[in-house]
């Protein structure tokens, strides 16, 4: 199993607009997290690699399904784990996390990357341009967004896809690999948000290492893809 498939790997998820409070507020106490908890949260994973583990698993895997020089949006992108990795393998790469001092840390770590600070339920008003080869959604940030926010959110998501992009999310569908008592949907119900963003499955996985997905899964790892446009008729 890769070692990001952690019950702890909680990103900044995104944030919550308006009287809505995400469930990664109630994991941590307060909508952003001090400077201090975001440092130690990097040192984390620069210690996991340093000790021999595999910190990078989620970009490996999204690096998989890219062509060389692809676009890519981390979305509730924390420190800039994966989209630093990402960007290192030759990818255009886009960070939003709606969490200053997660930011901040990305920003001073890995400068490549174009870091955004923003809310996922309110990522239309970043200003990201559309076109995304694969928006990443990793670390649990689906589950940890505000309930009733997830159908925007994965909307959103989708409108930033080209033609034939992926949204690739990894998710806990049980406490042990989650940050709460227990999750929150399942992935039938993730299924149907993104069906009804325009989405069809591609892929679904139970580990960021391609194990393949069983139905007493406790992780999710789901490609999901916007459809190509449709060719037009020679004649036309």
């Amino acid at each position: 199993m890769n070692d990001a498939n952690d019950a702890h790997d909680t990103k900044g998820a995104g944030g919550a607009s308006g009287e809505r409070r995400d469930r990664w507020a109630e994991v941590t106490g307060a909508p952003t997290v001090s400077d201090r908890y975001a440092e130690e949260y990097a040192a984390r994973f620069a210690r996991l690699a340093a000790e021999g583990g595999d910190p990078h698993g989620e970009a490996r895997f999204c690096d998989a399904l890219l062509a060389r020089g692809s676009r890519v949006l981390d979305a509730g992108c924390g420190t800039g784990r994966v989209a630093a990795r990402l960007a290192e393998l030759g990818h255009s790469c886009t960070g939003v996390d709606v969490d200053p001092a997660m930011l901040a840390v990305a920003r001073r770590t890995a400068p490549g990357p174009d870091w955004h600070l923003g809310d996922l339920v309110a990522l239309d008003a970043v200003g990201l341009t559309p076109g995304y080869d694969l928006v990443v959604a990793a670390g649990n940030v689906i589950p940890l967004l505000a309930p009733g926010t997830e159908v925007a959110v994965i909307a959103q998501l989708a409108r930033l896809l080209r033609p034939g992009g992926l949204l690739v999310a990894g998710m806990g569908l049980t406490p042990d690999h989650l940050p709460l008592a227990e999750a929150p949907f399942g992935a039938g119900e993730y299924d149907e948000w993104c069906a009804a963003a325009g989405l069809e499955r591609h892929a679904r996985y139970s580990t960021w290492d391609g194990s393949p997905f069983e139905p007493d899964a406790g992780y999710l790892v789901a490609v999901h893809a916007r459809p190509a446009e449709p060719l037009l008729p020679e004649h036309l």
